[in-house]
């Protein structure tokens, strides 16, 4: 490894550890108790392992996500795409860091009613991401830049000081009835990385590419730039989780978080920043918060607004940006656990989507599937998602529906079909040929 592929390591950290991502882990811990270390490990696996491999797979296909899925269908390619743009835009991710930027930055330092300080707080919030979306700068790259290791270093102060403070705490009680593994497999999908390495992957490559490496070159680079943001991705996230475990919760705090309607992770975060550091680690916390989710919003504005003018040039990027900036901003007043609620169901259809999509190209590079195979594969988990997030009856009955895995045998039930249709056809074309 090289320079350079440290450099990249750290460009993958940057991309896929937000702000909001901070929350999930330590209310899994919570939840999982003694069980922690296998909800962790299920949240990693989406949470971590699959964004990185969705930015590998990509390495190997020139034209990245976009001009493989328009040869599976270019309709697919449109909705699946446009999709998970607007989840990682306006929809959940933009307005999901401005609300975790208040509850963790203001709102700890409010009594009452909090309504009319989140609306001034998400007006100025966004009024300064459309103008700097607006006209992008060096200043955003600074920040960012800067932003980064100085977010990394204070997380790693705060998880080494809460590991002494709270080593010899016993584990709260489990609060979960399903298994901890499927817990947080599903609890990973709220970060959205998976979607968003789909969504970005064509940014990595050309970061690396503009080195001038070749295409092997290219592709080791990746992979071990992928180990090494996975390294720090999987420390903080297991860190967190093992704190969260830790963390026992008056009833009169329970109370309050419920009265508020607080998400539990951002009260978490607070409460182990001010055990830490005190008062001082909260301000801290909540600044590095708020600049991090900041610089996120900016650059989810930008890829949104981008894409959608790429497909509709009618239309101007700065009424794209300032469209999709109002939407953000309506929804994030609705509080933060308004919006986590929300996008469960919507990453429900969509993370099954991009997990299949991700895997099939993956087998691809290595055994060449039948486009016939990738279709069934892709469409029949496509149908079930739907069904599924919808009520559909049937699905209730489908194997691991507990554990919203029930897609995981029609992926496989799909890309079989997809394998006989296929042989069947390639033998009626053999034959006519004869």
């Amino acid at each position: 490894m090289n320079k350079n592929t440290f450099i990249v390591g750290f460009m993958l950290f940057a991309i896929f550890f937000g702000a909001g991502n901070l929350i999930f882990p330590p209310k899994l811990g919570l939840e999982s108790g003694e069980h922690m270390w296998l909800g962790a490990f299920g949240f990693i696996v989406t949470g971590v392992g699959l964004p990185l491999l969705g930015i590998m797979v990509s390495a190997f296909y020139p034209g990245g996500y976009s001009k493989a899925l328009k040869k599976i269908n270019p309709w697919f390619s449109l909705l699946f795409l446009s999709a998970i743009y607007l989840s990682i835009g306006p929809f959940l991710a933009i307005p999901r860091t401005a609300a975790t930027s208040f509850e963790i930055a203001v709102q700890p330092f409010l009594q009452g009613d909090t309504q009319i300080p989140q609306f001034i707080f998400t007006a100025l919030y966004f009024i300064l991401s459309l103008w700097l979306a607006l006209s992008p700068s060096k200043m955003v790259e600074r920040v960012g830049s800067i932003l980064t290791p100085a977010l990394l270093i204070s997380i790693a102060a705060l998880v080494i000081k809460a590991i002494f403070a709270l080593s010899s705490v016993d584990y709260v009680p489990s609060t979960i009835h399903e298994p901890s593994f499927f817990k947080g497999f599903v609890s990973g999908y709220l970060t959205m990385d998976a979607l968003a390495s789909i969504a970005f992957s064509m940014i990595v490559i050309s970061a690396i590419q503009s080195k001038g490496v070749t295409q092997k070159q290219l592709t080791q680079q990746t992979i071990f730039a992928g180990l090494i943001a996975a390294t720090a991705l999987a420390f903080i996230y297991f860190s967190l989780a093992w704190i969260g475990s830790k963390s026992h919760l008056s009833e009169q705090a329970l109370a309050y978080i419920q009265e508020r309607n607080l998400d539990m992770g951002t009260y978490l975060l607070n409460n182990i920043a001010q055990q830490t550091f005190g008062e001082l680690g909260r301000i801290i916390l909540g600044l590095i918060v708020t600049l991090a989710c900041l610089t996120t919003a900016i650059g989810l504005i930008v890829s949104v607004s981008e894409y959608f003018y790429e497909i509709y040039h009618k239309i101007s990027y700065k009424i794209y940006a300032l469209f999709f900036t109002v939407i953000s901003f309506i929804i994030a007043n609705q509080g933060l656990n308004t919006v986590l609620s929300k996008s469960v169901p919507v990453l429900l259809v969509l993370y099954p989507i991009a997990i299949t999509v991700i895997l099939l190209m993956a087998i691809h590079i290595f055994i060449k599937l039948p486009m016939l195979a990738q279709r069934c594969s892709i469409g029949l988990v496509s149908i079930i998602s739907f069904c599924s997030v919808l009520g559909v009856s049937f699905t209730e009955q489908l194997p691991l529906k507990a554990y919203s895995m029930e897609w995981v045998i029609f992926s496989v039930i799909g890309l079989v079909i997809g394998y006989l249709l296929h042989a069947v056809l390639k033998k009626s074309e053999n034959e006519k040929v004869r």
